[in-house]
């Protein structure tokens, strides 16, 4: 460091702590004891008991403890930064309350009814008050109206995508981001109810799991569109234009250069676009409409899913049949983190070096 830099460094140290003191980790430590404390005996002399607001209490209470220590002993500036800074990590803490409390509940309620035979049966010949049955159909019914969708959403989203990025110019782009626009926020039932409308009573098709893949397709359209789309204008435009001053066409340069560079956010976007249709129940309801026996053809028949498994398990009055559905929830949160486990293994194996 130049004895220039030095001075200009020292300058904006002392602009931000205006001071020239910190406050030390033991001071922090005690007024968090203290914010703990206090919310504590607020619990004990009101009737306030939900965790979320003991959460909320506390991250309040630090707050205005910091930056009053703060500034009196750093300086405002370095206060205002301390609370900003406070709230920012504080509100990420807020965001991972719900997703921590929905795992450990299902976890807690399903683990004690997921064994091998739950996974491995069906529930033919099951009432709800049987302590039996299983979710076999159920997982076959997911896998592949998910697989089917994905084989039908991925190819024509990342299409539109290339499109879009690539070639897209004037009104019909427009248009084009327009309707993807629409369709990002269309509710999941608008699908089903289509898809019963016109695959099922306009053309006369019966109900099966391919049904329900093509409701599934609609709402996976949007999220590979907009997803893969991002990534691929993250794309520097020198790559392109160094292709294409080596004289290779454009489709070559997009299949070569312009996709594989994007690959692994696209996959990234994939893999959100089917955690979102997995665990769809109103499309399927209107669409698949549930069996309890093993179908192996999402062409032929009546076919079961997971969401479908839920839903009727969780509307039972017996325990038992609660107890399926926490474990089928517990199922199908297994099933999508392995699915993104793969995902970015794949990405990690694609990405262009």
């Amino acid at each position: 460091m130049t004895a220039t830099t030095m001075p200009a460094a020292s300058a904006e140290h002392q602009s931000l702590n205006l001071r020239g003191q910190t406050l030390r980790t033991p001071v922090l430590g005690a007024i968090a004891v203290g914010a703990v404390a206090l919310t504590a005996l607020l619990y004990l002399v009101t009737s306030i008991h939900s965790r979320i607001q003991f959460v909320l209490i506390v991250l309040l209470l630090f707050s205005i403890g910091q930056t009053v220590a703060s500034v009196l002993v750093e300086g405002g500036r370095r206060a205002r930064d301390r609370l900003v800074t406070t709230l920012v990590y504080g509100s990420f803490l807020l965001a991972l309350i719900p997703l921590v409390a929905v795992l450990v509940a299902v976890i807690e309620r399903g683990a004690k009814r997921l064994d091998m035979d739950f996974l491995t049966h069906s529930m033919r010949g099951i009432g709800a008050r049987d302590a039996g049955g299983g979710i076999y159909h159920a997982i076959i019914g997911t896998l592949e109206q998910v697989a089917l969708a994905s084989l039908m959403a991925v190819p024509f989203g990342l299409l539109v995508a290339v499109y879009l990025v690539e070639y897209g110019t004037g009104r019909v782009s427009r248009a084009i981001s327009f309707f993807v626009d629409v369709l990002t926020g269309l509710p999941s039932i608008i699908a089903g109810l289509f898809v019963l409308g016109f695959w099922i009573l306009a053309l006369g098709q019966p109900f099966t799991g391919f049904a329900g893949s093509l409701a599934l397709t609609i709402l996976m359209v949007p999220v590979v569109v907009r997803s893969a789309e991002e990534m691929l204008k993250l794309v520097p435009d020198e790559l392109r234009e160094a292709s294409f001053a080596l004289g290779v066409a454009r489709w070559r340069t997009i299949l070569k250069i312009v996709v594989p560079t994007a690959l692994p956010g696209i996959i990234t976007g994939v893999m959100l676009a089917v955690a979102r249709v997995a665990g769809e129940t109103a499309p399927l309801l209107l669409t698949v409409f549930g069996d309890n026996s093993i179908n192996m053809n999402p062409f032929d028949g009546e076919q079961s899913a997971l969401p479908l498994y839920i839903y009727s398990q969780a509307g039972q009055p017996q325990q038992v049949a609660i107890d399926r559905a926490w474990a089928a929830a517990l199922t199908l949160i297994i099933i999508i983190m392995l699915l993104n486990l793969i995902a970015r293994f794949v990405a990690s194996r694609t990405k262009v070096k």
